[in-house]
């Protein structure tokens, strides 16, 4: 069944004029049935049961206020309107239900049809009434004729009432519809992000670790002739370098800290990747602390070690340096780790590499308040600063 889109003070107008239509037809009825008229009552009776049943259609109708609602409701209308003819004609009684009528010919028709279908209907009116009263007088003539006015003026006010309810009901859908939208954007936007998180974590971690493996087994395999008991060194390495990887697969699956964090502090994480580094590269690389260590939050030490491992897995494979220096310096109001290299460097406009890893880098530093600094001259070496705000920004929403 069809749930008319109006409100209800809408609803309420128009089942008060089909009531008005219904009351009159039954007092019409009864006074022809009280009069010994019955095949007039008989008529008038399926005049009502034609009315119900175009309203029964009505609201079962799919497409309300559509092109078939229309061209169904005239037909209806003018069935209506030609039974209403001949029961005015036949009895003074039904000459009242053209008020009701007044009401359906503005709401089925277009304004300059309905307009002068009223008038039509309004003289009939008069002209019915003064035909069975013997002749015109005042209120046969000034009842109908103020029935149409305010029947029109009140058809008016339901065409207005009408519109500002479509209105409103098309803002509610477009409403809903942006919403919607919204959900769908603020979705992506999240996959996006844990796309791209997802991407920093698997550069930072297992990429740098498949690399460092590579590049050992590349060595072992140089001095397994010459040098066998450095080649085994190097197996030896990268062994450890696979089972390294290997637990941070499973806890990067288990969304768990990094395995260099969960049993020990950021400066022993650092000291042993630095550590780590030398083993694995011909770079010398030392590591210090400036300052004096404060507690970080964990998604600090996150992003400290992600961009230290970042930045020694690029002097491992791109600077060809001989040294390396990792610093980790406590200032007061910012935490700043500095990676610095002896290397080749290289144009910041052109990084080798695809270029992902800074990126990444500057993503973090983004993401937390901070910044990331990279100064490199070909032939000159390479510097990465990565500082973090001690206290940090209010994000505002």
């Amino acid at each position: 069944m069809l749930d008319f889109p109006f409100p209800p003070a809408l609803r309420l107008l128009r089942w008060a004029i089909h009531g008005t239509f219904a009351v009159l037809l039954v007092i019409a009825v009864v006074q022809v049935a009280y009069e010994d008229r019955p095949a007039v009552a008989a008529t008038g009776a399926l005049l009502g049961l034609a009315y119900a049943v175009g309203l029964g259609i009505e609201r079962r109708m799919p497409d309300f206020g559509g092109p078939v609602h229309l061209v169904l409701g005239r037909i209806w209308l003018s069935a209506i309107t030609l039974g209403w003819v001949a029961l005015a004609l036949f009895a003074q009684e039904f000459v009242w239900l053209a008020f009701p009528l007044f009401f359906a010919y503005l709401h089925l028709l277009p304004l300059r049809a309905a307009l002068p279908g009223l008038v039509v209907l309004t003289a009939f009116a008069i002209g019915s009434a003064g035909w069975h009263t013997g002749g015109l007088s005042p209120a046969v003539v000034v009842g109908p004729t103020i029935g149409a006015i305010v029947a029109t003026l009140l058809a008016l006010v339901y065409k207005t009432l009408y519109s500002e309810s479509e209105q409103r009901r098309r803002l509610i859908d477009d409403l809903v519809s942006t919403r919607e939208k919204l959900v769908l954007a603020e979705r992506d936007a999240a996959r996006l992000a844990e796309r791209e998180r997802l991407a920093r974590e698997i550069h930072d971690t297992l990429a740098q670790g498949m690399s460092s493996i590579i590049l050992l087994l590349r060595a072992a395999g140089r001095d397994l002739t010459v040098h066998p008991d450095a080649a085994r060194a190097h197996i030896r390495e990268a062994e450890q370098a696979a089972q390294e990887n290997l637990e941070e697969a499973r806890d990067f699956v288990r969304a768990l800290a990094p395995p260099a964090l969960q049993h020990s502090s950021l400066v022993a994480a650092l000291s042993r990747i630095s550590e780590s580094a030398a083993a694995r590269t011909p770079t010398k690389v030392r590591f210090e602390v400036s300052g004096d260590p404060v507690e970080l939050p964990s998604d600090y030490d996150l992003a400290l070690l992600r961009v230290a491992q970042g930045a020694l897995g690029n002097v491992g494979r791109h600077s060809g340096a001989a040294n390396a220096r990792v610093t980790l310096s406590y200032l007061g109001d910012a935490v700043v780790l500095d990676v610095v290299d002896d290397g080749r460097g290289f144009d910041p406009d052109t990084p080798p590499g695809t270029g992902y890893g800074l990126r990444a880098m500057r993503e973090r530093a983004s993401a937390l308040g901070g910044g990331l600094d990279v100064e490199s001259v070909p032939g000159e070496g390479t510097a990465v600063a990565l500082t973090l705000p001690l206290a940090r920004p209010e994000v505002t929403r």
